[in-house]
């Protein structure tokens, strides 16, 4: 990938797709294709079709997808199958009949197995039942990735998958009922320091264990393996570290130096016990995570603080009554 080629990242306003955005342009890749969505509907096929003919980008970065945490994914789970069904179909294609040099497909580690060996290897795949959780995301997910597998075996394409573990950074999504555990953190226990309010109510024990990975180390592997692999085999990018929920918690909390206390509703469920990429594959190639776990943190709470002041959050009122979902 030369520096003049020109390059769709689809998703570009995304969590990871401005990541990937902002390090291309750090490395002096100037001729990006950037659509928002009003702009081109991704689920409109013909939009989709005429934007490829037009533009006629060498390479795709395809990080659009509907994602969300478990409310989102248990109330409207033919959303998220249909919405990322939709786009994969049209952009994967198309980028085909463009005759694209080379498209990375970004999946998500729920595709494996619940209860998968832990760390999860690139082969369980397809060994087990999924997170009933979040299935129809990763239904999507993988037939995302057996798409890209399919067109590299018929058509001779070269379009990579990757799967990456839990993300944070900016950018993410900070919506109180629809964020991830991290980003939902950092909100909630923002909102409770500067209400003063006395205590914060978790999900479950804090036992279960998760791997995190900064937004920006995900960007790096990610033009690391745009330029370093050109397998059908589906890689995890990840940290190859975990914390339990409790650990991550009391971390947050002295971040963001909220002084209340935390009571854990053991009557709630904590889900899978552990999730944790094995993540040999891409260190033999040669590419490890840079950014530590209490750096981005703070990082990520600094940019947090900073989109106060310029973006509208809705509010959440911080009670036990409104605990933090931790799965």
């Amino acid at each position: 990938m030369k520096k003049t080629s020109k390059i769709y990242v689809a998703g570009h306003n995304g969590l990871v797709g401005s990541a990937i955005v902002r390090l291309l342009n750090k490395k002096g890749y100037k001729n990006l294709v950037l659509k928002t969505r009003k702009e081109l509907d991704l689920m409109n096929q013909k939009k989709v079709t005429e934007f490829f003919k037009k533009e006629k980008p060498e390479y795709v970065f395809l990080a659009a997808a509907k994602v969300g945490g478990i409310v989102a994914n248990q109330n409207m789970p033919a959303d998220f199958i249909h919405d990322n069904l939709s786009v994969q179909n049209n952009v994967i294609h198309e980028a085909y009949k463009a005759r694209v040099k080379k498209l990375l497909f970004l999946g998500s580690s729920c595709i494996y197995p619940k209860l998968a060996p832990q760390p999860i290897k690139e082969e369980y795949l397809m060994t087990g039942p999924l997170e009933p959780t979040n299935r129809n995301y990763a239904l999507a997910k993988i037939a995302g990735i057996f798409m890209c597998q399919a067109y590299n075996k018929q058509y001779g394409t070269n379009f990579i998958s990757v799967m990456p573990t839990n993300l944070y950074g900016p950018n993410d999504n900070f919506d109180p009922i629809n964020s991830h555990v991290l980003p939902a953190l950092i909100r909630r226990f923002h909102e409770a320091k500067e209400s003063n309010s006395e205590e914060i109510t978790m999900w479950g024990t804090g036992s279960p264990k998760r791997e995190f990975l900064h937004v920006d180390d995900l960007a790096d592997a990610c033009l690391f393996l745009m330029q370093n692999y050109d397998e059908s085999g589906i890689i995890n990018i990840g940290t190859g570290v975990d914390l339990s929920i409790k650990s991550l918690t009391e971390k947050a909390k002295k971040i963001i130096g909220y002084s209340g206390k935390i009571v854990w509703d053991k009557s709630k469920p904590d889900g899978t016990p552990r999730k944790l990429l094995d993540v040999s594959k891409l260190h033999k190639l040669g590419w490890k995570h840079k950014v530590d776990l209490d750096d981005g943190i703070k990082k990520t709470y600094e940019w947090y603080k900073d989109s106060l002041k310029s973006v509208k959050f809705v509010k959440s009122k911080v009670s036990k009554k409104k605990p933090i979902k931790t799965l």
